[in-house]
């Protein structure tokens, strides 16, 4: 590996066009593409063959088509994904992230602005600043894009108005004065017809600044490698004999030479770097933005996702945080869900609490919200199932940010900013205790387990519950039973059947019957409990072998047939909002450990196959 050079960060500036739809971002692209001449004749020959096939211009190149490579986008004449380009000039080397401009796609602006180092955000001089506007410069904001180009577009429409330009550029700049945007650059453009692109435009002689591609070429981006503290995520350990460990990844802040100290989070090992692996020779140093492989002077325990820190300044470790979070998913966030927060090289168990406030992003006011819906941005507190390594995304964009997961889908349902860790996350410690879960259960006679019924309201749960407990009781075993009624009345009566209400019901319930589990006890609950989600959080909170979900599976018709409570018949007059089985979605259990059709059996016998299964899993014996 050879020895970086002092300007290799700087010689790269990473770029977004963002802005609403139409407003010619793809079609900007392909000019500076054009005007770079990053185009050999034969894709000039082929953009000539598209533009007649596919072009909105007649018999002119459409450079939007250069970018928007995906049939639907052609057809449609939008974009759709993000599109990254890679050309250069003789000052400088970029890449350009094309994002698309409809509201549905803002988890893709997300994306593409994720490693941008300044942003292109485009106006249509006819409408001016719009919602979308709003929207992406919010975004970009938050995202800790701190250098902005307003390309003011389509100024040949508006007769290149002088004033038109200005009174746009007056309503961004007070608009953007609540971001943290340090530096707005406004240029008039005809992207179609290549006004203001790469030299300055005879269209527009009142314009005195640099052209868009003059502007790239000279900017500063703010991202430039300095004097940050170490940071490395170890993403592989290379272990390819005994007499070799080394710890390979991308430097996300910092540098590092031979001889420095390090310190492995989030275990807190201290350690000095020994070598700088090259496949030639040794490096003497590696800088930010660099993947490497580093080798230790000591046989540490560190594993993919632990972060290597410079030891007189290491990251912090919590699993507690406040942070920004932007939902991109049309399900909506729901506080108490377990999701997966993925935070550079390491996946880690998330949940959210209610919002503390979501963002309207036209009036920077702060609203109440329960959620998040898709597009919604607010602030919430974070929780991880195990500490991580983190910096402030303030502090360090890499290191502070991450993307969320649903569990299921692995869609990525959101992205996210780190403020800062929770000081109860310090502060909270486990305290050691002399009598453990195995002791109660010795003295109990019995192992500890969650019997999880679920089904639809009216499927029976209560009834074949509270026959199972009884004849439990009789074998001497000491249970619990938590019906979904009676909880309602006590534990969460402050809820409602939204749901978010519905999550955090089941997240409290977890949490009742993980306690009533390492008291020893068997415990029934007997809930709709509609989404796997929570079901399967309520899973995580015990041993694997101590939840048994049964499945009470009984059709929508027979339940609605029977409707003891006659709330279908209210559900169905539209008098009960958020009915499971009406107009509130029912996730049936894939893999239960018991599934009763209720068509076929009584109460009576599911009840006396639940404790079979019991004895022959062994958690409680028969009497003799």
């Amino acid at each position: 590996m050879d020895a970086p050079t002092a300007n290799r960060q700087g010689d790269l500036l990473r770029f977004i066009t963002c802005g609403s739809v139409d407003d010619g971002k793809s079609t900007l692209i392909g000019r500076l593409l054009h005007a770079a001449h990053a185009l050999p004749d034969d894709q000039l020959a082929a953009l000539a063959d598209e533009s007649r096939r596919f072009g909105t211009q007649g018999e002119a190149l459409d450079f939007a088509l250069l970018v928007d490579g995906l049939s639907a986008e052609r057809e449609q004449g939008i974009t759709i994904d993000v599109a990254y380009r890679f050309f250069a000039t003789a000052r400088r080397k970029f890449i350009v992230a094309d994002t698309p401009g409809h509201e549905q796609y803002t988890r893709n602006m997300v994306t593409g602005a994720s490693t941008a180092q300044l942003a292109v955000i485009l106006v249509d001089a006819r409408k001016g600043v719009l919602t979308q506007t709003r929207r992406h410069s919010h975004i970009v904001s938050l995202l800790g894009i701190r250098n902005v180009v307003l390309a003011i577009n389509k100024l040949d429409l508006v007769d290149w108005s002088r004033e038109r330009f200005e009174q746009i550029e007056r309503d961004y700049r007070e608009f953007a004065q609540h971001l943290a945007l340090h530096q707005i650059t406004a240029i008039p453009l005809s992207a179609l017809h290549g006004d203001n692109i790469a030299t300055r435009s005879a269209h527009t002689p009142w314009y005195t600044g640099p052209s868009l591609l003059q502007h790239l070429e000279h900017v500063e981006p703010d991202m430039a490698a300095g004097d940050d503290p170490l940071r490395l995520p170890v993403q592989w350990v290379c272990r390819p004999g005994h007499d070799f460990r080394g710890y390979a990844g991308r430097i996300l802040g910092g540098s590092v030479r031979p001889g420095d100290a390090v310190r492995v989070l989030p275990s807190g090992r201290q350690t000095t770097v020994a070598r700088i692996v090259g496949f030639a020779a040794d490096a003497a140093q590696a800088v930010r933005g660099e993947s490497v492989m580093l080798t230790l002077a000591d046989d540490v325990d560190a594993s993919r996702g632990d972060v290597l820190c410079a030891a007189n300044d290491p990251a912090g470790v919590a699993d507690q945080f406040e942070t920004t979070l932007i939902w991109m998913d049309e399900a909506p966030m729901l506080p108490g869900r377990p999701y997966l927060a993925k935070l550079g090289t390491t996946t880690v168990g998330a949940s959210f609490s209610a919002p503390k406030y979501a963002i309207d992003v036209n009036s920077f006011d702060k609203l109440a919200a329960r959620t998040l819906e898709l597009n919604g941005i607010g602030v919430a507190n974070l929780a991880l199932d195990r500490a991580v390594a983190f910096d402030a995304y303030a502090a360090n964009r890499d290191m502070g940010g991450f993307i969320v997961i649903d569990r299921y889908t692995n869609r990525t349902v959101g992205a996210g900013l780190i403020h800062f860790a929770l000081r109860r996350s310090q502060n909270i410690h486990w305290q050691a205790v002399d009598i453990d879960k195995q002791a109660r259960a010795r003295q109990n006679g019995h192992r500890p387990a969650v019997l999880w019924f679920t089904g639809l309201s009216g499927s029976g749960k209560s009834t074949i519950a509270n026959l199972v407990e009884r004849e439990l009781h009789a074998l001497g075993a000491r249970t619990y039973l938590l019906d979904g009624d009676n909880i309602r009345h006590g534990l969460s009566k402050d809820l409602g059947f939204t749901d978010a209400d519905r999550v955090e019901n089941i997240r409290r319930v977890g949490e009742v019957a993980r306690l009533m589990v390492d008291a020893g006890l068997i415990v029934l609950t007997a809930f709709i409990s509609p989404f796997r989600s929570e079901r399967a959080l309520a899973r995580s909170m015990v041993e694997d072998a101590e939840f048994i979900e049964i499945f009470v599976d009984t059709p929508l018709a027979v339940v609605e047939a029977r409707d003891p409570k006659g709330l279908y018949r209210k559900a169905r007059r539209g008098e009960l909002k958020n009915f499971t089985g009406i107009d509130s979605p029912y996730e049936a259990p894939q893999s239960p450990e018991l599934h009763l059709d209720t068509t076929t059996q009584s109460p009576e016998q599911a009840a006396r196959a639940i404790v079979a299964a019991l004895v022959a899993r062994g958690i409680v014996r028969a009497h003799d």
